[in-house]
């Protein structure tokens, strides 16, 4: 070759070289101006499935509130009284009336679901006296040797009535109306005397009245089970439910226009029977016989009455 023809293929190969170079520089960057990051290209993640996992249907519960531990403590000297949950209105004036007639002896009621207070009992609670929504409880009580033998009288007693909130949004209009779809309803727990109550008057309606297809409906708009009959009032109050059974005496003890209500014929009704009795565990049990005589006194019975309990 001739010094001109390397020549020239040495400049055709610069060429090339350059050429290459502004190539790879193009091809290599982000397409933006600006100097080149000098960052460690980390690794592609592996995709992750964006599908999300296929959802279970959870199968349909009816809530049931849980007893709390009990907090009762009572003031020093006081006259301890355990006390079916559903005289708490008639307690706010037995109380006062009774220390009223008998200075120097106020009253402190625990007030719970009967249920609840026989296991207090049962598990060294200190009471005086024993108040019973449940002859059942009484009962139990009595045969494991809990009460002052002959002290055990029956008190007083309730109806079941159902109650609504007083805007009554579902709409009830007649116990019929309580099989509807989409109606929500709280009753007690089975345990809970007021529970009891209101199965058997169900029951009572279905065969006197409607039918069990309507009592089975009834009680699968139950969307809660409560282990006081107070706490159903409450969650009828609120507006939570759209009817409760409670007793007659919870309507009653309300402040006007809290509640709406509907009445269960008397033939179809179960007449809960409340009992009161002294138990042995007392320290000061002529104060206990004093209260109990007082309960079951004119005056006593005046009070309950006021709250829409019935004679014994």
């Amino acid at each position: 070759m001739t010094p001109r023809t390397v020549s020239l293929l040495t400049g055709i190969v610069c060429l090339v070289v350059l050429a290459a170079a502004i190539t790879a520089g193009c091809t290599s960057g982000s397409g933006e101006t600006g100097p080149v990051s000098t960052a460690t290209t980390m690794p592609t993640p592996a995709a992750v499935a964006t599908t999300a996992p296929a959802e279970t249907t959870p199968a349909a519960t009816v809530a049931t509130t849980s007893t709390p531990a009990p907090t009762f403590s009572a003031p020093h000297g006081s006259l301890i009284v355990f006390t079916a949950a559903s005289l708490s209105g008639a307690s706010k004036t037995i109380g006062p009336s009774f220390t009223d007639a008998y200075p120097g002896h106020p009253v402190a009621f625990n007030l719970d679901g009967t249920q609840a207070l026989k296991t207090q009992v049962e598990n060294g609670a200190y009471a005086d006296v024993f108040i019973s929504a449940s002859n059942s409880y009484t009962n139990a009580l009595q045969a494991e040797g809990y009460f002052v033998n002959g002290t055990v009288k029956k008190l007083t007693t309730n109806y079941v009535i159902l109650i609504l909130p007083a805007s009554n949004p579902a709409g009830i209009r007649t116990l019929a109306d309580l099989a509807r779809p989409g109606v929500k309803i709280a009753m007690e727990a089975k345990a809970v005397p007021a529970g009891t109550a209101t199965l058997a008057v169900l029951g009572n309606l279905a065969n006197s009245t409607y039918s069990h297809d309507w009592e089975n409906a009834t009680l699968a708009n139950v969307v809660t089970y409560e282990t006081s009959e107070p706490a159903v009032a409450t969650k009828v109050s609120l507006g939570e439910v759209d009817a409760g059974f409670v007793y007659q005496s919870t309507y009653t003890a309300a402040p006007a226009g809290t509640y709406a209500a509907i009445t269960i014929p008397k033939k179809d009704n179960y007449l809960q029977t409340y009992t009161i009795g002294i138990l042995k565990e007392s320290t000061d049990r002529n104060t206990a016989a004093t209260f109990e005589q007082y309960m079951l006194s004119v005056v006593g019975q005046t009070i309950l009455k006021n709250y829409g309990f019935t004679a014994p």
